[in-house]
This record gives structure tokens, sequence and C-alpha cells, in this order.
């Protein structure tokens, strides 16, 4: 901590949420936007912040806590101009990569773009064991947005951006980067993917690979989020990215001026599967993203109907 930076007093937080699963207590909303944005600007100590961070990693974010943080959070950085026309931007986050199956959220971005939509995706260039959407992109032949302006310049070509957190928010960029400190995730990771760093109202893709989170994001999202920051897509991750799983369809739940409908079933498993890359790697992956544009090979049924919602929902945003 900057010897000129005024100390924040966490003490008193740790004592309520530290207590485990079973006595801790959960902070009110202003309070958890208080103690969140001390952490982001530094005025935390390294010691008090890994005991923060692990208390909530055990007790779990309560919806008016991560609703606190994430008030903090957007108040971090600065806004992004909306891009003009029909569509409101569709926000993708990625920050999982793929393990097993091959990455297709770059081939989502894509898709949306090709359609006349304003895509942003955001998250991590690199995860060790993990193929990223970063590097992906990078071997499609599409750079990182480094501004606000670069942005809206990929929106009228007809292109998604990535934007690095770095690039978007350090501040939270900082935060993620303290797993590789600690071995876990913290609290940061569900916001970033929650985040809705656009002026104006946008559609968020979001996902969850827990359970316990398809309920607190929903009551999130129903209770919490502001509306006029506009519309969420919440389903179970394809390997944590918010890409529909090709071979079955999601669960989409759809959450739309505070209210929660079901906007697409999960699909029965099947025998039928769809083509899909041989090979995980980002060449690989790219290159099969890039037949698949030109309709040499078909693109999974589940992620054409995900497009589908994206566009009718992003239309009926900016209308």
């Amino acid at each position: 901590m900057d010897k000129h930076t005024e100390a924040f007093a966490a003490a008193p937080f740790i004592k309520e949420i530290g207590r485990g699963v079973k006595g801790a207590r959960s902070m009110a909303r202003d309070d958890a936007r208080a103690l969140y944005a001390a952490m982001l600007e530094g005025r935390v100590s390294d010691l008090e912040l890994g005991a923060i961070l692990l208390a909530m990693r055990i007790k779990g974010e309560s919806v008016e806590e991560l609703a606190g943080f994430m008030d903090a959070a957007e108040h971090s950085f600065a806004p992004l101009p909306a891009p003009p026309g029909p569509f409101a931007p569709v926000l993708i986050p990625s920050y999982n990569g793929a393990r097993k199956l091959a990455n297709l959220t770059p081939l989502l971005a894509l898709l949306l773009a090709r359609e006349g939509v304003p895509v942003l995706v955001h998250g991590v260039r690199s995860d060790p064991g993990r193929i990223t959407t970063a590097e992906i992109l990078a071997e499609l032949g599409l750079a990182e947005a480094g501004s606000s302006a670069e942005v809206l310049d990929a929106a009228a070509r007809g292109r998604p951006a990535f934007m690095p957190i770095e690039r978007l928010a350090p501040q939270l960029a900082r935060m993620l980067s303290l797993r590789r400190i600690l071995g876990v995730r913290n609290s940061t990771h569900t916001l970033v993917k929650i985040l809705q760093p656009f002026e104006g109202p946008a559609l968020r893709l979001v996902s969850y690979t827990h359970p316990e989170y398809l309920e607190t994001l929903g009551a999130y999202f129903t209770t919490a989020a502001p509306p006029a920051r506009g519309d969420a897509f919440l389903m179970r991750g394809t390997e944590g990215e918010t890409v529909a799983h090709p071979h079955r369809a999601p669960r989409i739940d759809w959450f739309h001026a505070g209210q929660r409908s079901v906007l697409a079933e999960r699909e029965a498993p099947t025998d039928l599967l769809a083509e899909v890359p041989d090979a995980r790697d980002a060449a690989t992956t790219a290159a099969w993203i890039a037949a698949a544009l030109r309709g040499e090979v078909p693109v999974p049924a589940p992620i054409v109907a995900q497009v589908a919602h994206c566009v009718q929902v992003a239309r009926a945003l900016r209308g």
C-alpha cells in the first residue's frame, strides 16, 4: 500500500465475514461497495486483503454483497461509449478458455458481428493449460482493442472487439491476478462475468459453473441489477465459457427489467453430435471457425440458436 494512500479499516468487516459458512454475516450493499472500492484502490493492506478474499471464498457472496462489489467495480474505470446503430452491444466475457473441447466463443462473436451486432469480448489473454478466446482471435487476425475508439471502430467495420481486462479495467485485473498468489479464485472472477462497461443498455451473456451461482446470479439480476443497464442471458458454461455447447443446447434464462423468463430449455442428450474441430489448439480452432464462416462446415445448431436469441434481444434493447 502506497504510504500516501489513506488506509481503510478492514478489521470490522473481516470480523463479520470471517466466521465461516454458518457463522459469517453478510455485508449490506453500501458496506460491500465501500470495502471493495478500498480493495481496488489499494487502501487495504496485503494481509487484510488476503483475509478478505479467502473469507469471501469460504462464505460465498450474498446478492447484496455482489451488488455492492459491482457498484464499486463499475466506478473503477471509465465507461465505454455505446456503438451507434440498430443493436445494443452484446458483452461476451471470456475468462476460462478450453481444456477438453475446442473453444468456440470466437465463432459466436464473429457470427453476431456478421449480423451487424456490436460485440465486445473481454477477458484474459492467456491461461496456463487452456486455449483462450484471445489466442484464437489472434490466429484469425483480429487485433486487440486498446481504447474505446478502437471498440467503436471494430463495430463500424462489422468485427467483434476483444479488450483484455488489463485495458478495460486495470484495478479488476490486479484482483484477478491474485489467484496466482493465493491459488484460488476470488469474488472478482464472478464480477468480471457480469460486468457491463458500456454507457446505456447492453446484453450480457453470463455463464455459471457451480449450481449455487444459478440462484445467486438469478437473484442479482431480478432484484439488484439496475434495469437501465440492459438485459442478461444466464446459462451453464461450456467449460466456463458463455458459448452454447455444440452438442446440446443449454437452458437460457433471460432477465429483462427485473423479470426472469426461460428463453430456451435444455436440450435432451442425443447420440447425434455436431461437427467440431478435431483438436483444441488455437491454430486448428481458428482454421475451423474460418471454414464455418465460409459455409464449408456447419455451425452447430445450439450456437445458431444462441445467435438468433442475441440478435432479437439486442435489437429490442436499442428499439
